[in-house]
């Protein structure tokens, strides 16, 4: 069964913008999902719907089968949980245990279960310690982690994110990078995110789902993706550092390879391939002299 379905779903604000028209989007169990499209795409009013911060203005959510509507906004809201793009809007309390235990109060917990969801959820993004610190006085990335904490502690099965590597330096995204893959592997937890940094897309993601002015234009895998490349470029997006620098090569027959590398490490192994080829045909091209 699928964890989020929408069917149908158009959205439009009071002032009559329509910022979804036509919505049909899946999500299955552990993946990792990338929405991307530029400013205004509506990827943000859509990850809204997902536990029911807006409704459809048409067309129906469903999270495993259930409507996203507000009876049922208890268990959804504590199985899809939502990171915000800037920490601060999402960070309020003193201290760093009362703003993970904010969200397990309203729930019930009890005091000894929610002491050891506290210090679980923290020590899952490596804030162990970090308890009656002061979310004011953290770093980005530490805000960000505090902010990842929180809707761990309800242990959901979703994980929506917007905009999760935003304002973090170069080891910050890479750290980030690295613990939502965690999070998606040893926890199964379902990964969707929207994010303009396209270089970080096929170190997280699955699947691409490619959105313009409130439509998706695009869905599949993330080597599909990145390899309609006009479709990307059309819907005002890029490709990753690395495959524009391998179609580049490729424009000047310095690089043959039949999908473009998306990664590092698929980079080199392609030009490990081509430098191989190389020494094979010099070598054939010795032995016939």
């Amino acid at each position: 069964m699928e964890l989020l379905k929408l069917t149908d779903v158009s959205y439009s604000y009071y002032d009559g913008t329509q910022a979804l028209k036509n919505i049909n989007l899946s999500v299955l169990p552990g993946e990792r999902v990338a929405i991307l499209g530029a400013n205004g795409a509506g990827k943000s009013t859509l990850f809204q719907l997902f536990n029911g911060l807006l409704q459809p203005s048409a067309g129906e959510v469903l999270f495993k089968g259930l409507p996203v509507v507000k009876e049922n906004y208890k268990t959804i809201r504590r199985s899809v949980g939502m990171v915000f793009q800037d920490p601060d809007d999402q960070l309020f309390s003193a201290t760093v245990h009362q703003e993970i235990s904010y969200g397990l109060l309203n729930l019930g917990v009890p005091k000894n279960s929610l002491e050891e969801q506290v210090s679980w959820a923290l020590d899952v993004v490596g804030l162990t310690g970090y308890t009656h610190k002061s979310p004011s006085r953290l770093s980005g990335g530490e805000k960000k982690r505090v902010a990842l904490a929180t809707v761990l502690a309800m242990q959901p099965e979703v994980l929506v994110l917007d905009e999760p590597t935003a304002a973090l330096d170069p080891r910050g995204v890479a750290q980030l990078v690295d613990l939502l893959n965690q999070i998606n592997q040893t926890l199964h937890i379902t990964l969707v995110f929207a994010s303009h940094d396209v270089d970080v897309v096929p170190l997280l993601a699955d699947r691409v789902v490619v959105m313009n002015q409130g439509e998706i234009v695009f869905s599949g895998t993330t080597a599909e993706a990145f390899d309609a490349k006009e479709i990307i470029r059309h819907n005002k997006l890029r490709l990753p550092r690395i495959a524009h620098l391998a179609e580049l090569l490729q424009r000047e027959d310095v690089l043959a390879c039949d999908v473009l590398p998306l990664t590092i490490g698929q980079a080199k192994a392609a030009i490990k391939t081509e430098v191989q080829n190389a020494r094979l045909e010099g070598k054939q091209n010795v032995l016939a002299k």
